[in-house]
């Protein structure tokens, strides 16, 4: 028994000294998520990843075999994060980032910052776009719109309705994130001067477009985002958007920005939040225009869909320049202000711009 009581003993301090050897997890201070990228993560083509790699020496590479990619950080607790394309990609990755006991991400800040399509009628090529809402735009049923009654607008309804924009609106879980306004307002704050390259290219791309916003240079600018895994085109689909996101949101979003994965990347962080892994309280979506969302005048939106790939889009550089410098800007002041608002939220006690106003 002696014997038996002292391997138990050997046994329990055996153990409490791995637990005591454990390292510590990573303190992660913000995340910057990117969806795309177009070869290796430095030294090619760019895609979303490689600026913020390159220039923020995201040199500390931490395998993911649960992941879609690697993810990368610096020593200031900066960390970049690939999903892969689509909301599956997005929100598999995220949680497998979000559930590594490797890092800690209790305190830390999120920034999507990834390209989109845009309307013109409400931001320009080249811009960069604050979100509030993001709206899911796959979950639906739907008619081809060769069989759908004439006096409707679109064959695509709102699931457990019976038209397209039956009200009330009943969005599930899921369909409809509220971003925590006051961040993105402080974020927009922070960056609404800061300037934009304009060229020749870029003029001459948005010449050939109609719309409120079409002909302006670059900007930073706050709107809202439908996304959604399936990459649509055309006038119709654009006022389709516009109408998807008024109606989910009960006409406080605006529809700005249109991209494919932020509602995946959204569910994961929503769920990681409730487990205690994450804040939901510190996500940011920032989203720059690669391209107009609908044709150029005098072209049919088929013409328009074909020209649209990754590369080829007519303010494909500017685009990516815009979200890192832009989103950079945010990220280098989170960072300044860490030892004091580790856990105070940015901008939580700061009245709104609409407060202001």
């Amino acid at each position: 028994m002696r014997f038996s009581g002292f391997i138990g003993w050997a046994m329990i301090a055996a153990c409490g000294a791995a637990a005591f050897a454990r390292p510590r997890p990573i303190v992660v201070k913000v995340v910057v998520v990117t969806m795309f990228e177009q070869g290796q993560d430095t030294g090619d083509a760019p895609g979303e990843l490689q600026y913020w790699v390159e220039r923020d020496h995201l040199d500390r590479v931490y395998a993911m075999p649960a992941a879609y990619h690697a993810v990368r950080m610096n020593a200031q607790g900066e960390m970049a994060v690939l999903t892969g394309q689509g909301t599956a990609n997005a929100a598999a990755t995220i949680t497998a980032l979000g559930l590594d006991p490797r890092f800690d991400l209790r305190h830390a800040y999120w920034l999507v910052a990834g390209i989109a399509g845009a309307t013109p009628e409400r931001a320009s090529l080249g811009s960069a776009v604050w979100a509030r809402w993001v709206v899911d735009g796959d979950l639906g049923y739907e008619l081809d719109a060769r069989e759908m009654p004439q006096e409707w607008t679109t064959g695509y309804i709102p699931l457990r309705k019976a038209q397209p924009f039956e009200e009330p609106a009943t969005p599930l879980d899921g369909q409809v994130y509220a971003l925590n306004a006051r961040l993105a307002e402080w974020a927009y704050g922070l960056t609404r001067d800061v300037a934009l390259a304009d060229t020749e290219k870029l003029r001459e791309a948005r010449s050939h477009f109609d719309g409120a916003m079409a002909q302006r240079p670059p900007s930073v600018t706050m709107g809202d985002e439908i996304s959604s895994s399936t990459y649509w085109h055309g006038n119709l689909m654009d006022a389709w958007a516009t109408r998807w996101v008024s109606y989910f949101t009960g006409g406080k979003g605006a529809f700005v920005t249109t991209a494919m994965e932020d509602t995946g990347t959204l569910l994961a962080l929503k769920n990681l939040s409730r487990a205690g892994r994450v804040d939901w309280k510190r996500v940011m979506v920032l989203r720059t225009v690669s391209n107009y969302d609908r044709q150029p005048r005098g072209t049919s939106a088929a013409a328009s869909l074909a020209q649209q790939r990754v590369g080829a889009y007519s303010a494909y550089l500017p685009s990516l320049e815009a979200a890192y410098t832009v989103g950079h800007t945010v990220v280098q002041q989170v960072l300044s202000l860490w030892p004091q608002d580790e856990r105070a939220t940015i901008g939580s006690e700061a009245p709104s711009i609409r407060e202001q106003k």
